[in-house]
């Protein structure tokens, strides 16, 4: 499912390959280590608190605040055709933090280190290839949810 992400994923197996599902599904998903309760995102395998190996997804609101930003014009081979964007880091307010293209609803002119944001979760099903991906947009901006499965 990483390959929904445009890369490959030489690892045979691993733990929380079902993020990649939650976010085609709309879900923006982090872990919660079951031993001490310290949450990460991305979603990590082991805690890296206490480095238990037993963790259980859950769900994260995407409401974060812009940690640092910057503005790529020479862009690495592969993504030469976005040039240039812009991505930043943010720290979620549930815990962990996420690198991200900013997305349509935030003028270059409008970034500023501290402002609030809202991490969206992006599906493209009309490409050939399933791409997804998060992107970093305006507080209360929404996206749809697949319905929850039982």
């Amino acid at each position: 499912m990483f390959k929904w992400f445009g890369k490959v994923n030489f690892s045979p197996f691993t733990k929380v390959t079902d993020f990649a599902q939650h976010l085609k599904d709309g879900y923006l998903m982090g872990s919660k280590c079951l031993q001490c309760g310290t949450r990460s995102f991305p979603p990590r395998a082991d805690c890296e608190n206490c480095l238990s190996d037993k963790f259980e997804f859950v769900e994260m609101s995407g409401r974060a605040t812009l940690h640092t930003y910057t503005k790529i014009v020479a862009a690495p081979i592969g993504f030469e055709q976005l040039a240039p964007y812009i991505v930043g880091v943010v720290d979620l307010e549930e815990g962990g933090r996420a690198l991200a293209w900013f997305g349509p609803t935030i003028k270059e002119e409008e970034i500023e280190i501290g402002m609030d944001i809202q991490i969206v979760p992006q599906i493209f099903e009309e490409e050939e290839e399933i791409k997804v991906y998060y992107s970093l947009e305006k507080p209360g901006t929404t996206w749809s949810k697949a319905e929850p499965q039982a």
